[in-house]
């Protein structure tokens, strides 16, 4: 098999795919055969199956809320309802809550890093385990961030809760691996996106993060899109429980 028809014949599951990062995963996944089940609050994923339909690949939105396990046990049931299987699985949804202080930060903004950020990948990934349980095996990569690994002022809960995932995915890793199920995240620095565009139209941020950033630049979306790809097929049968940083040095110094 070719390495543009990796994922011919299977199907993934991906949470987050209206815009940003997962869109371009989904594209990404799509080009090399896969059929694609995506699962988002935002409407803007019908516009990412379209693009999909398109390069002449098969894809399906569900509105899914990541924050209600119902409702991430309904679009894995999606998944083998219209593709007959799931082989892999990219845990995407994400929030960037409100930056301040740690003490200014509110129940509510908490509430929300914690139920999206880190139960949202908490519940998709039981549901997707609980299917590779009964199949011999699959791969789910998590999106977690360099705020897994380091940590920038005002942005407490987003880091909290990515080194959550971080740790969830070695816990994963650690008790699943004897089944077959390979899990492993990704720490993508800087990526101009929807979430972070008002970061990037900042120049007073942007000439303070490209002035400590040894590629002077920040990454587009289909720059992380190989990581998760690669990680899903069979070529990384040997790598689980990793964290993949994708940050153009930005953790190198």
């Amino acid at each position: 098999m070719t390495q543009q028809a990796r994922f011919e014949g299977k199907a993934v599951l991906i949470t987050g795919a209206a815009t940003g990062i997962g869109r371009a995963t989904a594209l990404a996944f799509a080009r090399e055969g896969a059929d694609v089940v995506i699962g988002d609050v935002d409407a803007r994923a019908e516009e990412t199956v379209q693009m999909i339909a398109s390069l002449g690949a098969r894809a399906v939105f569900r509105h899914t809320d990541v924050r209600d396990p119902h409702a991430v046990n309904a679009l894995v049931a999606a998944c083998l309802d219209r593709f007959g299987r799931m082989d892999c699985a990219f845990n995407n949804a994400g929030v960037l809550p409100p930056q301040r202080p740690i003490h200014e930060v509110t129940p509510e903004e908490l509430d929300l890093a914690i139920d999206v950020d880190f139960k949202g990948v908490f519940f998709a990934m039981q549901a997707e385990i609980r299917h590779f349980l009964t199949v011999g095996g699959g791969a789910i990569v998590n999106t977690a961030s360099v705020g897994a690994l380091i940590a920038d002022p005002n942005m407490s809960a987003y880091c909290a809760m990515k080194h959550a995932v971080a740790g969830l995915t070695k816990a994963a890793a650690v008790e699943y691996a004897r089944a077959n199920i390979r899990t492993n995240c990704i720490a993508p620095g800087f990526v101009v996106t929807p979430m972070t565009q008002h970061w990037a139209d900042s120049n007073a941020f942007t000439d303070m993060f490209f002035a400590q950033n040894i590629s002077g630049r920040a990454a587009q979306p289909q720059e992380i899109a190989p990581t998760v790809l690669h990680l899903c097929s069979d070529a990384a049968s040997f790598i689980n429980g990793a964290t993949f940083v994708i940050d153009g040095g930005q953790t190198a110094h």
